[in-house]
């Protein structure tokens, strides 16, 4: 009977260790340019949901790759992009849900957005990808192609911003990055 109490504890201990390493952190637009490879500002032409079964990760493993076509705010040059996250539909009722991914809104064709994203060798289920970073936090919706849409306190985006701006800040955020 002990042994049943010790097992259920220590299962407990792992779940809650798993659970406590999975966290949403803040991060300003420094620390956002710190993570990120790059950034692009443009409009949405395609999106692709993906379905991926691994024998390591495991079955149905789902993607949404956006592609979008505009320019960097690395260097200013014209760009296009793709761009992947967790989650997604195929159809109505093959797909997976993904709190952390941007709203289905967002990601409309037609959409003028700023995706932040680095490059990942494995996303799981081998997949390799310019990864959307900071889940939904790297993606910010762009009205009429000049402003911005901030999304308040602990995103890298706070207030509202001209893109003309942002790309500035972006620029010279990037070139001390890269020691230019």
């Amino acid at each position: 009977m002990k042994n049943k109490g010790f097992v259920g504890l220590a299962a407990l201990a792992v779940a809650f260790c798993a659970v406590a390493a999975a966290q949403i952190r803040s991060l300003s637009l420094e620390e956002m340019v710190e993570l990120a490879d790059g950034a692009i500002l443009g409009t949405i032409v395609d999106t692709e949901v993906f379905r991926v079964d691994d024998p390591v990760d495991g079955p149905e493993l789902y993607y949404t790759t956006l592609t979008i076509e505009g320019r960097s705010l690395v260097d200013d040059t014209p760009s296009t992009l793709q761009v992947t996250f967790h989650g997604g539909f195929i159809s109505d009722t093959e797909g997976v849900y993904n709190s952390e991914a941007p709203a289905k809104d967002d990601i409309l064709i037609g959409n003028t957005v700023t995706a932040f994203y680095q490059w990942q060798d494995n996303m799981g289920g081998g997949v390799s990808a310019n990864a959307l970073t900071a889940a939904h936090g790297g993606l910010y919706r762009v009205l009429g192609g000049t402003f911005v849409l901030g999304r308040g306190e602990g995103y890298a985006i706070v207030n509202n911003i001209t893109s003309e701006d942002l790309g500035a800040s972006l620029a010279r955020l990037y070139r001390t990055k890269l020691g230019r």
